[in-house]
């Protein structure tokens, strides 16, 4: 147990949800490293939620974990509380004039599926994002040439003082890979525009995105996705994050047992025995080697959450 920096346990508000204490995070997030969580609070609805933030001491320590598909857990564990949403705000619903209502802790895919099952068109590139609609918002996820922020009506989210807000793309300064404001909200759901489609269609689209991502990516691997930002963003023909750590001679690079992966080396992999400190440093490893022989400084795309051992 790493992550109990501070006893918050008698300071936490009642609520209807319930709390899990000094859990392993490991357990939650796809690179399966980490130390444990202080707290987790999975809340009982969106109500629940923001009585939580508005009853909570203004100086807990709060962490949102999605899936963790996008996430590295330091070892040291996550001080505070850590918030995940559950099965109360995965809904995935079609509204009346044809758009999509899905809640932040439905996964992606599953809004694709839902979608191309009603004939719907326009989200079938969630097919090929790993994690939940809260993470796509939280980051404007994007892949195979669309971004969260292009099917976007608005996105609901609580501040963390408990206000409920209805945001748009440009009220949340969606870009590529980013969201000026994720730092001070919670996404509870959102609601995207949708046109009607030929199902069929649909579903080879999805088709093809899966059977991409499997021949390119080291899906089946303990990973984290995209390891760092693409330095020319959304431009296809900007520089790419992969070709400039593939120049580098990074291609395969080890710290212990992560890895850059051999198949697709914006990808840092952990072969089991890893640590997150073993991954970050690897990353870091590899953000210098580019710096060096390009000139180019890579931002991290996966988000670093917690302490160090």
């Amino acid at each position: 147990m790493t992550a109990t920096h501070s006893n918050h346990r008698a300071e936490l508000p009642n609520v209807r949800g319930r709390y899990m204490f000094d859990q392993a995070l490991s357990d939650l997030t796809w690179f399966r490293v980490g130390g444990a969580a202080e707290a987790i609070f999975l809340p009982a609805d969106v109500d629940d939620l923001i009585d939580f933030l508005q009853a909570r001491d203004p100086d807990l320590p709060l962490t949102v974990l999605g899936a963790g598909s996008n996430t590295l857990v330091r070892d040291g564990g996550v001080p505070g509380v850590t918030i995940r949403l559950g099965k109360a705000f995965a809904a995935i619903e079609l509204r009346d004039d044809g758009s999509v209502y899905a809640g932040a802790a439905a996964f992606d895919v599953a809004v694709a599926r839902y979608c191309a099952a009603h004939a719907r068109a326009g989200l079938a590139f969630f097919r090929g994002i790993p994690g939940t609609v809260g993470g796509a918002l939280a980051m404007n996820a994007g892949a195979y040439g669309f971004e969260t922020r292009d099917s976007l009506i608005y996105a609901e989210a609580v501040t963390l003082n408990g206000q409920h807000l209805r945001l748009t793309a440009d009220e949340l300064g969606m870009s590529y890979r980013q969201n000026s404001r994720a730092a001070e909200l919670i996404f509870t759901g959102a609601l995207f525009s949708t046109e009607a489609g030929d199902r069929a269609n649909i579903e080879q689209h999805m088709a093809e995105i899966s059977a991409q991502r499997e021949t390119s990516q080291p899906i089946k691997s303990r990973t984290g996705g995209s390891t760092f930002k693409n330095p020319g963003g959304a431009n296809p023909e900007g520089p790419k994050a992969w070709k400039l750590i593939d120049a580098a001679g990074c291609r395969g690079l080890r710290q212990g047992d992560a890895e850059v992966s051999t198949q697709h080396c914006n990808f840092l992999i952990n072969h089991g025995g890893a640590s997150a400190a073993d991954i970050e440093a690897l990353g870091e490893a590899v953000r210098a080697a580019v710096k060096e022989t390009s000139g180019v400084e890579l931002a991290w795309e996966i988000k670093r959450v917690g302490v160090p051992a």
